[in-house]
């Protein structure tokens, strides 16, 4: 059912950025520097690299991933046409890759942000299915939380189009694609959210 789900969404992204303009490809995503094919070609990244390729440009990097998977996708983005990479979103819509410790809900997770990352930034009216954010939000832990860095203390997330909520304190109210941003220690768009603590989780 997982699976579903995650080829699901990379074919309907994958439809998404093939009706890009050249201009929407190049634009800047929530990504931190990167542009929307720096975000493709890093989600497509696991579909290219052998176990053996991935373990020498993690040695390249100093064993640090962030760097690694920088360096990576500037580096692809740059090479890899576009249709190549939305090729490469497609055509392994099925594909098993699993982030290490994070099992299929992971994978699911990684494609939805990432998603989001493009699809937030740009403005795009899309909206995910409600089921697949139930169950990344039914696995989420707070050591994923932490993960990402997000200060959420004294906050309480409220979806205000599915029934979840996270955390205690002062409410901050959204769609719960917007709060799974949020989590993720994203900034977003003016307007997306609602609550006291907005402006801390918002473009300036």
């Amino acid at each position: 059912m997982i699976q579903d789900m995650i080829a699901a969404e990379r074919r309907e992204l994958a439809a998404l950025l093939g009706a890009l303009p050249p201009s929407g490809w190049d634009s800047p995503t929530l990504c931190a520097g990167w542009r929307v094919g720096e975000v493709v070609a890093h989600m497509t990244m696991p579909f290219r690299l052998s176990a053996g390729r991935f373990g020498w440009e993690l040695l390249r990097s100093g064993g640090r991933f962030n760097v690694m998977a920088d360096r990576v996708a500037r580096r692809e983005a740059a090479g890899l046409s576009r249709d190549a990479l939305v090729s490469s979103l497609r055509d392994n819509a099925d594909h098993p890759w699993r982030p290490p410790g994070g099992g299929a809900v992971g994978a699911l997770s990684h494609d939805v942000i990432h998603g989001l990352d493009i699809t937030t930034a740009l403005r795009l009216d899309r909206r995910v299915p409600p089921d697949r954010l139930e169950v990344i939000f039914a696995a989420m832990k707070p050591k994923q939380v932490k993960y990402f860095g997000a200060d959420l203390a004294g906050i309480a997330l409220r979806a205000d189009d599915l029934d979840w909520s996270y955390g205690t304190g002062t409410p901050l109210t959204g769609a719960a694609q917007d709060l799974l941003l949020v989590l993720s220690n994203r900034r977003l768009p003016a307007g997306r959210l609602r609550g006291e603590p907005s402006a801390r989780f918002t473009v300036a």
